[in-house]
């Protein structure tokens, strides 16, 4: 990361060699590739996040993925723009299941559910990284410099 790149925003990112910054409803339409990594899901709006009373995710199991307004509010971190953090063994296949999940449908993307409550959901953006090393490793390290700046999680990110 650079010395002018805000921690945890788009450009730190992109520094990073994370590609894509779609909106999750154009993953379909994005060229994902079929290989592990992480990816991203980022939120640049800068007023403060309104979250809905429901969640519009789909219900996979049955399960309803909505969660009190109030438990939204303590997880919220002021000033990254990163919300969510993940690792897939193939990109392509994970990414479109987030994509399938966040429109509704019973699929099992249970992590980041949270995303899906705020109100500008349909703004928020998707980046990847295929990586040479294990993807679950980079994923680790990425929460744990995420946790030693903010003493959180990332938003949506329930466990490390």
């Amino acid at each position: 990361m650079s010395e002018h790149a805000r921690p945890w925003s788009r450009r730190a990112l992109e520094e990073g060699g994370f590609t894509g910054f779609v909106p999750v409803g154009r993953i379909a339409d994005a060229e994902v590739p079929e290989a592990p990594g992480v990816y991203a899901v980022l939120r640049s709006a800068d007023p403060a996040p309104r979250f809905a009373e429901t969640n519009p995710a789909g219900r996979f199991r049955k399960k309803d993925p909505t969660v009190e307004v109030a438990v939204l509010e303590k997880a919220w971190v002021e000033e990254p723009e990163v919300l969510y953090v993940a690792s897939a063994a193939d990109l392509r296949k994970r990414l479109e299941e987030l994509r399938r999940f966040a429109a509704g449908e019973p699929v099992g993307h249970w992590g980041g559910r949270y995303l899906w409550q705020l109100e500008d959901r349909d703004a928020l953006l998707v980046a990847w990284n295929p990586t040479h090393e294990d993807a679950a490793v980079v994923e680790t390290r990425m929460l744990g410099d995420f946790k030693d700046r903010y003493r959180a999680l990332p938003f949506a990110n329930l466990r490390r």
